[in-house]
Parts: structure tokens; sequence; C-alpha cells
């Protein structure tokens, strides 16, 4: 008997950019057999029937009735190692979005939202319309791919040797030496400061910083 695959959907609507009127449809099937593919697609439905599975192979097929109709000379496939993407022309420009993928008002377990793709319809101006699906989950977010090194984190400013200081090195005269102003780092000897020329600014305060290190 022949499964039927898992099947990810989103849209797109436009009253006036017919290349904005659209559907994305995903047959997520990995391992498919090219060779056994057999696909029908009409203005009003869409047939499919393959073989998939590495060390055992599976018939998959499902037929679909549109919700309203597509233009199947505008629409476009392309099979990779893990599914069949489509992107199917809707045959009428309107503004609002179908309220399904299928014709049937029937829920179903294999037909889902394609959460990856999907845009509210008073939120869809902004997206650009993808041309057809190609890797876009392969590699990543757009603008994610450096987040194991951003930018300035990688020695944190005036940081960046803290954690392998010579071993005879004075810690305090370390910090003197850089005055209390590598990037904005506060003084140890804040508290001596104090006691120098602002020791009668805020004199009943409890939090007042801490006390001066003591001369080594």
């Amino acid at each position: 008997m022949a499964i039927h695959p898992e099947v990810l959907w989103a849209q797109r609507s436009s009253e006036s950019d017919e290349t904005k009127n659209i559907l994305y449809v995903t047959i997520n099937l990995p391992d498919i057999k090219e060779d056994t593919l057999k696909y029908e697609l009409t203005p009003t439905s869409l047939s499919f029937a393959a073989q998939a599975g590495t060390t055992e192979s599976k018939d998959y097929e499902f037929q679909l009735d549109f919700f309203e109709e597509i233009d199947p000379e505008s629409s476009r496939k392309s099979v990779s190692s893990r599914h069949v993407a489509l992107v199917l022309r809707k045959k009428e420009k309107k503004a609002e979005y179908w309220p399904r993928l299928s014709k049937q008002k029937v829920k179903s377990t294999f037909i889902k939202t394609d959460f990856s793709k999907w845009v509210d319809e008073d939120e869809q101006d902004g997206e650009p319309v993808k041309e057809d699906d190609g890797d876009m989950m392969g590699g990543g977010m757009p603008g994610m791919g450096g987040m194991g090194g951003m930018p300035g984190m990688g020695g944190m400013g005036g940081m960046g040797g803290m954690g392998g200081m010579p071993g005879g090195m004075d810690f305090e005269a370390m910090m003197k030496q850089m005055g209390g102003g590598a990037g904005g780092m506060p003084s140890f000897d804040e508290g001596e400061g104090e006691s120098s020329g602002h020791a009668d600014e805020g004199s009943d305060s409890d939090d007042d910083g801490p006390p001066p290190l003591e001369e080594a």
C-alpha cells in the first residue's frame, strides 16, 4: 500500500502582480528515485507518485484538488535528494489568501503549514518572492552564519590577554599602568581618588565602591 508523503505549503497573494500570487508546495521525500517519479499538474489538481528509500524502496503517492485554480504553465518544479519543491502560480489575482490548500474542507495529517516560508497576509508586502526553493534550509538562516565568532567578541576589547598574564606580573601594578581607562574599565585605585579629592561628595553613601588595595 502506498504511503502519503508529508506536504508543506505556504503562499503569497496580490491583486495586481501575478508574480506575487503564488503557492509554495514542498513534498518531503528523502532519497527519491527520480526515474520512478510520476507527476501531473493540472489547473485544478496535483497527482504525485514515486518510490523512495535508502535500503528499502517504498511507494509514495497522493492526489490533491486545489482550493482554486492554478496556472500550470507558469508553475515550476525542482527535485532534490530531500524533496520535490513546487512554486505554483495562482490563476486569479486576489489580495486575500486561500483559506486552505485543498478544495475539500477536511483536516489532513499530511498537509502542514510551511513555517519557514509562511508570512501573514498583512505582513507580506515587505517580503521578497522566492523564485524557487533551492536549498534555503541547508545553510541556516541568512546572516546567522557568523554566530560562532561575532565581530569584536574574540578579545573583548582590552581584556584579550587577561587569561594568560605572565607568571610574575603584579596585577595591581598592571592595572595602574592601564590607568583605569582601558575600554572604560574602572580603576582599582578609585577609592584612593575619592580620599584625595572627592571625599566630601556623597560621604553619607554606603556604596562608595571597593576599598583601596594595600600596597604590595
